[in-house]
């Protein structure tokens, strides 16, 4: 079976499916396996999957060891082209150009920020302005400091971390600037990388302008109305010569819409079962590039499933038609689709094989207090769980028992 991308998820499925006892190659186009771990060089990863505190090389290091004790061959430098409906897949490497059919692929080819030129914001391009991850890998891998004040737009996970970053590395951050009357990120990254360093962070506030000629001189920020329009009267100047954009991660799926795949405009991904099975057969999906997950340690748990149906599938196809998942299961049917109510941005998995367990993953909207979630299908309740908080930014799950072989529909809903 084939791994598009070395990340977490990746080298999860591919440890995972070759101790299944599948042959796997790992296809990456970075120099390295590691993903983006390779530039994360804070501690806070693997607590749940390995019950201690990594920083994000040591955490790849543990993956890529495990992916080669279990045989899992890794091909740097390489570029899976295409993948067709039959899983022919097109690979160009300093090998030149291949073409390959495994029993079964597994995306997991991760998230990309979304760059500042899709916010529209009036102004020159002036250099200094980075995406924030962009910054990290310049200032992390490469040793080259791209500012002495800096403003944040966005407080997604990324921007909060490159904030800390830069001041222990001697800049200022005169501001993190969020739209959103709430962090974006982590309840923890909001502690630990802007309190516990004085560093400002201005909600209900954008940038509207941005200002110099050659190198950005500094930004123009207003305060926002519960529209998101900027409030008259309220600009002000702030002075700097960088501008760190963290204003989300999109999943990259240019391969998988390319394959043909259903997608889900919600989440960014394909559409799966709980198999992780798109709608092409034989072809998996986890990690980043199925929804953002907030912790590393999620997109490997879930990259271990993937690998583990994966490799399940190599060895015993089956036609995505059943409505239970072992091949052998008596019975064709349809799946089940799975929709969501008010105030939930997306769940995952977006169709379910009747007779297995499931769990569902889901983001809300907007923060929510003492708040249950509720599955019924077909108007009968499956399952509930309350939370005391959800927020935006926390992935949140809740499992549910196998479906009744006539069941038409599931809804997930906020009680």
């Amino acid at each position: 079976m084939l791994v598009v991308g070395a990340g977490p998820a990746g080298l999860a499925a591919a440890a995972e499916a070759a101790r299944s006892g599948a042959a796997v190659l790992v296809v990456e186009r970075d120099r390295d396996p590691g993903g983006i771990l390779n530039q994360c060089i804070h501690d806070g990863f693997g607590l749940t999957l390995f019950g201690e505190s990594l920083t994000g090389p040591e955490y790849a290091t543990r993956q890529i060891d495990e992916a080669r004790r279990q045989g899992v061959r890794l091909s740097q430098n390489a570029t899976v082209l295409s993948i067709r409906r039959d899983r022919t897949c097109e690979i160009v490497s300093p090998r030149g150009h291949e073409r390959l059919r495994p029993g079964a692929v597994v995306l997991a080819m991760g998230c990309r920020e979304r760059s500042f030129g899709s916010l529209a914001i009036p102004g020159a391009r002036p250099a200094g302005i980075y995406g924030a991850g962009a910054a990290q890998r310049l200032i992390n891998l490469q040793g080259v400091m791209v500012g002495r004040r800096a403003v944040i737009l966005g407080s997604g996970d990324i921007g909060l971390i490159m904030a800390r970053r830069l001041v222990l590395e001697g800049a200022e951050v005169a501001y993190v600037v969020e739209k959103l009357p709430y962090a974006g990120g982590l309840a923890r990254n909001v502690s630990q990388c802007l309190n516990d360093f004085d560093i400002p962070l201005a909600l209900e506030h954008k940038v509207v302008e941005v200002l110099g000629r050659g190198r950005l001189s500094g930004v123009r920020i207003a305060r926002v109305d519960e529209l998101g329009q900027a409030v008259g009267g309220t600009e002000r100047v702030v002075e700097c010569d960088t501008l760190l954009v963290s204003v989300g991660l999109i999943p990259e799926n240019e391969l998988t819409r390319s394959a043909g795949a259903a997608m889900d405009g919600a989440s960014g991904g394909p559409q799966v079962d709980q198999r992780l099975t798109t709608s092409i057969p034989g072809v998996f999906a986890c990690g980043n590039v199925l929804h953002v997950h907030d912790l590393a340690d999620w997109a490997s748990l879930e990259g271990r499933r993937a690998g583990e149906w994966a490799a399940r599938y190599a060895r015993e196809p089956w036609t995505g038609e059943e409505t239970t998942p072992m091949p052998r299961a008596a019975g064709p049917g349809k799946p089940v689709p799975v929709s969501r109510g008010t105030g939930l941005k997306y769940v995952v998995p977006q169709r379910l094989a009747v007779g297995e367990a499931a769990t569902l993953h889901f983001r809300v909207s907007e923060p929510r207090r003492r708040t249950t979630v509720v599955v019924k299908a077909d108007g009968r309740r499956l399952s509930s769980k309350p939370f005391a908080y959800l927020a935006p930014a926390e992935l949140a799950a809740v499992e549910i028992p196998a479906l009744p072989e006539d069941t038409r529909g599931v809804l997930v809903s906020l009680d």
